[in-house]
């Protein structure tokens, strides 16, 4: 089965761990991207990508240019806006300092909070409906973290079971929506 990695049109046979972040060395090995490669590997229209960054969602572009940390957090709203509001996913990136708006005060970048999103999905285990697989996977995915204060892996950790449960609802949305138009 042909899936594509969270957020993105790039598509890979089967997720495996450390598959984003191989994905994101590729894309980066010479620096920056350009806002029409974003485009393309996202599926978002220029002029949403440019309005993310005039409203401050995602810092502008060094350069013409975006950081992997850019991308990441693109990636991270385009994944979870069908389900939440964009002021909600920057707040739940802020919450745990994930924000592409100024990566080098951030806990954790945003492109290790998604690779350790993607880690975590590639478990064959998580069941989304029972949530004592999701706190499992996500402390699993957070268990190496090293918190620079108290209590910062528990806000990961609980990132990160928003991120499994929004993508996922946004999955079984988008499967609803082509079961309704097989109906005709």
């Amino acid at each position: 089965m042909v899936t594509a990695y969270p957020g993105t049109t790039v598509e890979v046979s089967s997720l495996t761990r450390n598959a984003s972040k191989t994905l994101f060395d590729g894309i980066f090995a010479a620096g920056g991207i350009t806002l029409s490669q974003v485009s393309v590997m996202t599926g978002l229209e220029p002029y949403l990508i440019q309005n993310w960054v005039k409203r401050g969602f995602v810092t502008a572009p060094q350069k013409r240019l975006y950081s992997r940390e850019q991308f990441a957090g693109i990636v991270i709203i385009n994944m979870l806006r069908e389900v939440l509001q964009i002021e909600r996913i920057c707040h739940l990136m802020h919450a745990i300092g994930a924000s592409s708006k100024a990566p080098d005060d951030d806990l954790i970048r945003a492109d290790e909070l998604y690779h350790r999103y993607v880690n975590m999905i590639c478990e064959e285990r998580i069941n989304p409906s029972d949530p004592k697989s999701v706190l499992q996977a996500a402390k699993e995915a957070a268990a190496d973290f090293e918190e620079p204060f108290p209590g910062a892996r528990a806000r990961l950790v609980n990132v990160l079971e928003v991120m499994l449960y929004a993508h996922a609802s946004a999955t079984l949305h988008r499967s609803a929506e082509a079961s309704i138009s097989r109906l005709g």
